[in-house]
């Protein structure tokens, strides 16, 4: 077959996996750092040219690269697995695969000196394979295995400081509330499976093929919207979509690598990709399942971003951003309709998922750059590193300005067309989408401004500019930042697979970089010179203030659930009764037990005598009771 290479896309960084895991602490020198960046940089390749290949042609199906039976329950349900190529795989594996490489690359500087470096790369390249594995699978069973193997391999990377107990904890924690998550998803591909009678995406994306019965309903919704319900449950969990973020603040105590492959390429875009993957079946059969991914996509947006507008964490901040980020893609899903203009919301999600992949790894390796440099998280340890760090500083200036949505980066295209689509669609939702633009620029700038343009810190050692294996990586993103808006994302990404024509709407977009302008305005007066004016005006938002910075005690909300209630009103009852009634009751059946036969075991003493009474016994017994009965 034409794309049968493909596999190895796939298979490479798992066979980097099994060299390093294998031979962890056996390999000679940091060759294992180049074993898994040559694997991912051959995928790259491979990804590219595919790609090349696949949207070169003028028919733009789906192509079944690779495809085995794994299990078959009947003619139309069985579990294969596969490599499935259409325009959103195609696009995905692109985007894994160049910043995994720029992730690669830039470890090999990063992490030179750490312990554990061969395990480190070989959770690396575990975490790209579940990524690939995961976008390219043929059926919805094959892609949950990979997304649980994504799982693994997040709590494996964000744990890799197994000695801290705090990176032990936030590991815990993320593995323990996306487990929550998918068990919403099995339950949803089961329903899926049960009503539709497959598992496989080249017959759930196309609804026109489907027929099923959508009369049975439960609490007013049919039973297909639960089922999709239960499903976007598993990606609110992946990427971070309240009440399920509680995970990806923690998650920043692995490796600042890991936080940008997590961020940028694999685990948190997951979610995005699902529902984008399953749109068809959202859009025709769960249009009130597509109302409560545009909910949670614009709360979540804005509640993220007030955060991030509070945090002093360099890395925090980042990852509040995302979050707020992966709303915007969230919400502009959920209001997108099927084909033409009314699918813009479908191909700005993913636009921006693509130019966000970018500009995001290359603010988490920034900032990874800046912590190599002063050994510090706070940003109030950080100023005036411009003139200690002036690569650093442009690129991250870059990110910064892709992000905020000035032109002619990148942010801006793909944001003006989810603002677009909420402007067509849901006036409230474009009012949220355009504050959360402002926010977004002042919480970037005002990280920008501390670090590069406050006032010199007294450091223990002088700040450097990272090495040029860290920077190459750095301004290979960067040129993604500015440059990736220019493609014409709609003629290979759409909701319907036709071409869509993306169109600037300048009143839109006049006003989202005005407000994103305002935004940077007012960091730079707050924060470019060090003043106490930002203390004074978050005083007197006082409470509001102090709440976002305590992350509205979501975190304390979700203690206060599990130990005061769930572990003490619930688990201390049901394990005084397991212990005192249900063990109780065992014990006694065994006691009675241990009475009965110490009463009996005489009966078995091995002494000829004994044996001769008990049977001399039993046959008067049954003589005197057969003359009784005879009389």
């Amino acid at each position: 077959m034409e794309f049968q290479y493909t596999i190895w896309i796939v298979a490479l960084p798992l066979l980097a996996f099994l060299i390093n895991g294998l031979g962890s602490g056996k390999l000679p020198g940091k060759i294992s750092g180049w074993i898994a960046t040559i694997a991912i940089g051959i995928s790259t390749f491979l990804s590219y040219q595919t790609a090349f290949q696949y949207f070169s042609s003028p028919s733009r199906d789906k192509i079944i690269a690779f495809k085995t039976t794994w299990l078959r329950f009947n003619d139309t349900l069985h579990i294969d697995l596969g490599v499935l190529l259409d325009p959103i795989s195609v696009m995905m594996l692109v985007v894994i695969t160049t910043i995994s490489l720029m992730v690669f690359l830039y470890s090999q500087g990063y992490m030179k000196n750490e312990k554990g470096y061969d395990r480190y790369f070989a959770f690396l390249s575990l975490f790209s394979f579940s990524m690939l594995g995961l976008v390219v699978a043929t059926n919805l069973f094959q892609m949950y295995m990979f997304w649980e193997l994504v799982g693994v391999s997040s709590y494996l990377l964000i744990g890799f400081y197994y000695d801290k107990s705090s990176a032990v904890a936030a590991s815990k924690k993320a593995f323990i509330v996306t487990r929550f998550a998918d068990l919403g998803f099995l339950i949803g591909i089961l329903m899926v499976s049960f009503y539709t009678g497959t598992f496989d995406f080249e017959i759930l994306t196309n609804p026109d093929n489907l027929s099923f019965s959508t009369t049975a309903s439960f609490l007013g919704l049919s039973t297909i919207t639960w089922a999709l319900l239960l499903i976007f449950m598993g990606g609110a969990g992946k990427s971070a979509m309240f009440p399920l973020h509680i995970w990806l603040p923690d998650a920043m105590e692995g490796p600042t690598p890991v936080s940008a492959l997590i961020h940028a390429a694999t685990m948190v875009v997951a979610g995005v990709f699902l529902v984008a993957r399953l749109f068809p079946l959202y859009h025709a059969f769960a249009p009130t399942a597509l109302e409560v991914v545009a909910f949670v996509g614009a709360f979540t947006t804005l509640f993220a971003a007030l955060i991030a507008c509070t945090q002093y964490d360099i890395k925090r901040v980042l990852a509040f951003s995302t979050m707020s980020q992966i709303g915007y893609m969230m919400l502009a899903l959920g209001v997108s309709g099927y084909g033409g203009e009314e699918g813009l919301g479908y191909t700005a999600s993913l636009f921006h998922l693509f130019t966000h992949a970018f500009f995001k790894a290359l603010l988490f390796l920034g900032a990874g750059a800046i912590i190599h440099a002063v050994h510090s998280n706070d940003i109030r340890e950080m100023g005036g590193l411009r003139k200690y760090q002036p690569i650093t500083h442009l690129l991250f200036l870059i990110a910064c300005l892709a992000i905020a949505g000035i032109p002619p980066f990148s942010g801006f295209f793909s944001k003006d067309e989810i603002l677009a689509a909420t402007f067509a669609t849901h006036p409230i939702y474009f009012g949220i989408a355009v504050a959360v633009a402002g926010l977004t620029a002042f919480y970037m700038f005002r990280l920008y401004f501390i670090v590069f343009w406050g006032k010199e810190k007294t450091y223990d050692h002088t700040p450097h500019e990272a090495p040029t294996i860290m920077l190459l990586p750095m301004i290979v993103l960067a040129v993604g930042s500015v440059l990736t808006g220019f493609i014409p994302f709609g003629h290979f990404i759409s909701s319907d697979g036709q071409s869509l024509d993306l169109h600037i709407n300048w009143s839109v977009a006049i006003t989202s970089v005005a407000i994103a302008f305002a935004g940077i305005v007012v960091a730079w007066k707050f924060y470019k010179t060090e003043s106490d004016s930002s203390d004074k005006v978050a005083r007197s938002f006082g409470s509001v203030y102090t709440s976002a910075l305590n992350k509205f005690y979501i975190d304390e909300i979700y203690i206060l659930i599990t130990k005061g209630i769930v572990f003490r009103l619930i688990a201390q009852p049901l394990a005084w009764f397991d212990r005192n009634i249900i063990d109780a009751f065992m014990n006694l059946l065994a006691a009675i037990t241990n009475w009965i036969s110490s009463q009996i075991k005489e009966f078995q003493s091995g002494q000829v005598q004994k044996y001769a009474f008990i049977f001399i016994s039993g046959v008067l017994i049954i003589v005197l009771s057969f003359i009784y009965a005879t009389q």
